[in-house]
């Protein structure tokens, strides 16, 4: 298994430094020059860091990365994205436990222990203008724990072709959507305080969706399913009261925010 640590860029903290000390000595008089004769040495710099990194400054776009899967046979991924949106799926090549687009000469942090696989991705951990969208894409061929959430970023996860052990997906302001398992599966507990929440479970899957709402919140269900109690929604399919599958329990709080179920 191979995944390298995070390496932020070293040339431009370096010549902060070096200019500090530089405006430091010049403000005790310790040097007696003009500092502002140096503004040169700042063409030097560009030069020096386009030729060295290929680029003028810290990259606020994002890059593809992977990790290989080595021994690992169950995983968590925890992805605190922030005000980034976050894009999850199932990954088509095998022989990868995680492959995407992170931030710019970043990856997840990686912990393997007795065969168990912990990613995290955070954004506090990230250049500050890096912006841009997190795709990520997970071996199918392993259980997982997910634990995914975000501030004013989206989230839309598709977990078709995934075993899922359990998945819990939260949001202050931002929207999530959710298309389910397309096989049995752990538990699904999604929350939004102010964003919307679209959900879909796939048409051959039984579900039981409980859903948690406030008066501010409009909730919208498909005529596949039925309400037995109040909150509680049971899809109309043979293969639910046939019991050949499981059916998947899905929970989902709203506040202020639509859900819409189909």
């Amino acid at each position: 298994m191979r995944s390298e640590p995070n390496r932020p860029p070293r040339f431009w903290p370096l010549i902060a430094i070096v200019a500090g000390v530089v405006l430091l000595l010049a403000n005790f008089r310790l040097i007696d020059f003009d500092v502002l004769q140096l503004w040169p040495l700042l063409v030097v710099a560009v030069g020096l860091q386009a030729l060295l990194q290929g680029d003028i400054g810290i990259s606020w776009q994002g890059q593809t990365f992977g990790i290989t899967r080595g021994s690992v046979e169950q995983a968590t991924l925890e992805a605190d994205a922030g005000e980034i949106d976050l894009r999850l799926r199932a990954l088509r090549k095998e022989g990868r436990l995680l492959a995407g687009q992170y931030t710019a000469r970043s990856r997840p942090t990686l912990e393997v222990e007795h065969n168990h696989a912990t990613l995290r991705m955070r954004r506090g951990s990230t250049w500050l203008l890096s912006l841009a969208d997190w795709d990520v894409g997970l071996a199918p061929d392993l259980p997982w724990s997910l634990l995914l959430s975000a501030h004013l970023g989206k989230i839309g996860a598709d977990l078709r072709q995934l075993d899922i052990d359990e998945a819990r997906i939260s949001t202050g302001f931002g929207d999530i959507r959710l298309v389910c398992p397309d096989r049995e599966a752990g538990p699904l507990w999604v929350r939004s305080t102010f964003g919307n929440i679209a959900v879909e479970i796939p048409e051959a899957m039984p579900a039981a969706v409980r859903i948690h709402s406030t008066a501010l919140a409009r909730v919208k269900v498909s005529e596949r399913f039925q309400e037995m109690e109040p909150g509680l929604w049971l899809t109309l399919t043979p293969d639910y009261h046939g019991a050949a599958l499981e059916p998947l329990s899905v929970e989902i709080v709203a506040v202020l925010g639509n859900v819409d179920i189909k």
